[in-house]
């Protein structure tokens, strides 16, 4: 059953849409197909019912298994008082409910808002704001963090939050996740939604506040994971990993969760990629494709290097969120036995892959190139001008897979996205084979890891500290994060203030723990420009130094 693109429903108040020219193009000429993403499943597990489609653990669910439990949970979503186009905010680790429960929200038209595991009270409650979230999924307890006390944290100050899913041990208010995605007769008489609706948001990494919402059609992000399918070239024999969190549009489309699951492969849960574990999981499962960011990537060449391993029969490697060093990514064939894909892309749309087939050079020294033909790419400067190949600048793009805003944020819109072109933030070079390398941000955002934290979050946060005056937050290199978050401040005369002291200011405030400062630097004044505003080059110049300093001889 084709679905024709038709108008957004009522979540459209707050999307920016592709101009009308623009979207008949991209149908003509068939990068929309005018497919809803539970539809692409469902032929797959139509033409494959036996074939084990999802592993977490000892549970192994065949494609028919996975689609009779996501009819059913559809059915139950919507008789718990959800209705098509209701949001609800994803807050799961990796497990199979996760994958499960995405796919009935799919075909009940209920919006997942992807949430990570690791955000607190204050990210989820500006996310289910914004948002205007009906519902709230949460593990019971993860890690020695009680989520369901945060869902009632949560809930307390979002009225339109009604309804609370719980994964493990749920109260008797909550709904329980596995009764939901339980096997049974219920089904969905309605057809999916139209193509063109949005299918679910996805989380900026955010260069100023908090995450922003990132509205994705059935239309734009099917094509997104099945051209990423296409270029890491996945087919049926293909089992993909999932370490990093499922929630991430790496993981989840590129071509991640559902690039394998539309073309009949098998995808493995992983809760840690923990280097043994995981290599592990490789050699039981026959992993043919699993996706990292370069710290987690550097720990499994490492841990395989040093007791003597591969990872067979691993064939691909895809690494990004953040660059890779070019030394760490020529270790990755010679010690993992597999070809490394890099992978430089954004959950706003854009992605960059190098193929299986490019030179070494290629795969190691670059990030890649666009993975559509419709891609545009434009390299400029800070005036907006397009500036030579081979030259370093900021990156603009535009796609069939890029939306042109993000939802309900006119003023970031304002900032980010013009006359059509998205600005990430990064600087690039745009070689004359066409593929680019990644020299890092313009924006001030610290990158640890591939997870992004703004530092105009981290600041506002400090000043809750009662004695800090000015606060200034800045990466600092690391070698195994790529950057980790370094917090300077002024503090009133004759005051002290250590770092216990911030990180448990921003943790009662609910912050997520990757954001917490993981060095404070007191200082007597924080410099400025001339202009008046704080001098971040200085402060980073400055903690580089420091740095230096403490190398041993």
């Amino acid at each position: 059953m084709s679905v024709h693109a038709e108008p957004i429903a009522a979540t459209s108040q707050g999307v920016v849409p592709w101009p009308e020219d623009v979207a008949e193009r991209y149908r003509a000429e068939g990068l929309w197909a005018g497919l809803h993403l539970f539809e692409i499943f469902a032929r797959a597990a139509a033409e494959r019912p036996d074939a084990v489609a999802l592993v977490d653990g000892d549970v192994r669910l065949t494609y028919a298994e996975v689609l009779a439990r996501a009819d059913a949970g559809a059915r139950r979503l919507r008789d718990a008082g959800l209705a098509a186009d209701d949001r609800i905010i994803v807050q799961l680790p990796n497990t199979w409910q996760f994958v499960v429960l995405t796919l009935a929200c799919l075909r009940a038209g209920i919006v997942p808002v992807f949430a990570l595991p690791a955000h607190r009270a204050l990210e989820l409650t500006s996310l289910a704001q914004v948002a205007q979230a009906r519902a709230l999924v949460v593990p019971s307890v993860l890690r020695g963090f009680d989520h369901r006390e945060l869902a009632d944290t949560v809930r307390a100050d979002v009225p339109s939050l009604v309804v609370t899913l719980v994964l493990g041990d749920a109260r008797s208010t909550d709904l329980d996740v596995d009764a939901v995605v339980a096997p049974g007769p219920e089904r969905l008489a309605e057809p999916p939604a139209p193509s063109g609706a949005v299918a679910l948001f996805l989380l900026s990494g955010g260069t100023t506040g908090l995450p922003k919402l990132i509205a994705r059609t059935h239309d734009d992000y099917a094509y997104n994971a099945r051209q990423c399918g296409v270029i890491t070239g996945l087919d049926a024999s293909t089992v993909y990993l999932v370490t990093l969190p499922a929630g991430h549009n790496f993981p989840l489309a590129c071509p991640g969760i559902l690039g394998t699951l539309f073309v009949g492969g098998r995808v493995v849960m992983l809760a840690s990629p923990e280097p043994s574990r995981a290599l592990e999981v490789i050699a039981a499962e026959g992993v043919t494709v699993t996706a990292a960011v370069p710290a987690v990537a550097q720990r499994w060449v490492d841990h395989a290097a040093e007791h003597g391993l591969t990872a067979a029969p691993l064939q691909v490697l895809q690494v990004g969120g953040s660059r890779m060093p070019d030394e760490a990514a020529r270790k990755v064939t010679a010690v993992l036995g597999c070809t490394l894909q890099q992978v430089f892309g954004m959950a706003e749309g854009l992605i960059n892959m190098t193929r299986l087939d490019d030179p070494v050079e290629v795969i190691t020294g670059t990030q890649g190139r666009p993975i559509s033909a419709a891609d545009e790419i434009r390299v400029v400067d800070e005036e907006g001008a397009d500036v030579p190949a081979g030259e370093k600048g900021l990156i603009l793009t535009r796609g069939p897979y890029t939306p042109r805003g993000y939802y309900r944020s006119p003023e970031a819109n304002a900032r980010a996205f013009v006359d059509g072109w998205y600005g990430s933030g990064d600087v690039v070079e745009l070689r004359a084979d066409g593929n680019l390398v990644v020299h890092g941000r313009a924006h001030d955002l610290i990158n640890r890891g591939g997870e992004k934290i703004s530092a105009e979050e981290v600041e506002s946060l400090a000043y809750r500290v009662a004695d800090v005056e000015l606060a200034a937050a800045v990466a600092m290199p690391d070698p195994l994060l790529g950057q980790r978050l370094c917090l300077y401040v002024q503090v009133r005369p004759g005051a002290t203030v250590v770092l216990d002291d911030v990180r448990a200011a921003m943790t009662a405030a609910g912050i997520a723990a990757f954001k917490l400062p993981e060095r404070l630097v007191v200082i007597d004044e924080i410099p400025t420009t001339k202009v008046g505003k704080t001098d971040k080059r200085a402060l980073r110049d400055d903690i580089a130094r420091r740095l230096s300093l403490e190398e041993p001889a």
